[in-house]
């Protein structure tokens, strides 16, 4: 059966991703950009592009309404291409921004117009320091400092949010992403391929009920056994090319 989907997000390394998944498993799609010049770009892969910046709040509620989603997925990100370690001071700030104040806009813009499931990205290495592998339940690191403490607030206002949303939400807590449009070959422990963090995201549009859950490759810092067996998550997961 196919749903409604607004994607917020679907320029991002997963949000391209996701959304020739999204469309194959017979989904109707609607995908944001805050650039015009990504909408040919979106509608290539299959999706309704819409225009809009999640700190427009009225905007962003039109936008979802005239969508009427069934279900809304989050995977807005704020972060530098490749990474740049001389632009991430600035972005984990932005990243933070959108974590807290962005998700706020997208809850309720789901609320609006009705939508019964969120699914939305995480990550999984904010966990406070105790022993591994950590699972779901175990807290997240609310102490951290600096830079870590600004990621860590700006996750800790996302998943709640989500998760006391009076619909289905979903936490998705994605390993370090690699793979094409990620800037990374590789990635440090926990680790997942895009390919992989975005097939987590359409398993969990039928499957999966209200909480958190460690998406990730086979981990000495996280379990992932709650996304295989509750999602049907896999790590080796990759599209064909």
């Amino acid at each position: 059966m196919g749903y409604r989907i607004f994607l917020a997000g679907g320029s991002g390394a997963i949000g391209r991703c996701l959304i020739p998944q999204l469309v194959v498993a017979g989904h109707q799609v609607t995908a944001t950009s805050r650039r015009a010049a990504k909408t040919e770009d979106l509608r290539a892969l299959g999706a309704e592009p819409v225009v809009v910046d999640v700190f427009d709040a009225g905007g962003l509620r039109t936008a979802v309404a005239a969508a009427k989603p069934e279900i809304v997925i989050h995977q807005l990100t704020d972060l530098p291409p490749g990474l740049d370690p001389a632009r991430m001071g600035e972005a984990i700030i932005g990243n933070a921004r959108i974590r807290d104040e962005g998700t706020r806009n997208l809850v309720e813009a789901a609320k609006s117009a009705g939508a019964r499931r969120l699914i939305a990205q995480s990550i999984a290495w904010v966990y406070a320091p105790g022993p591994e592998p950590h699972a779901e339940s175990d807290p997240l690191d609310s102490g951290a400092e600096g830079s870590r403490g600004i990621s860590v607030g700006g996750v800790i206002a996302l998943e709640r949010q989500v998760l006391e949303a009076p619909m289905t939400g979903i936490v998705l807590r994605y390993g370090h992403l690699y793979g094409p449009g990620t800037g990374a070959e590789t990635a440090a422990d926990p680790a997942v391929h895009v390919d992989a963090a975005a097939y987590a995201a359409l398993l969990a549009v039928e499957r999966g009920s209200r909480g958190a859950f460690n998406v990730a490759e086979p981990s000495s810092y996280v379990t992932t056994g709650k996304a295989v067996s509750e999602l049907g998550c896999r790590a080796d997961f990759r599209l064909p090319e």
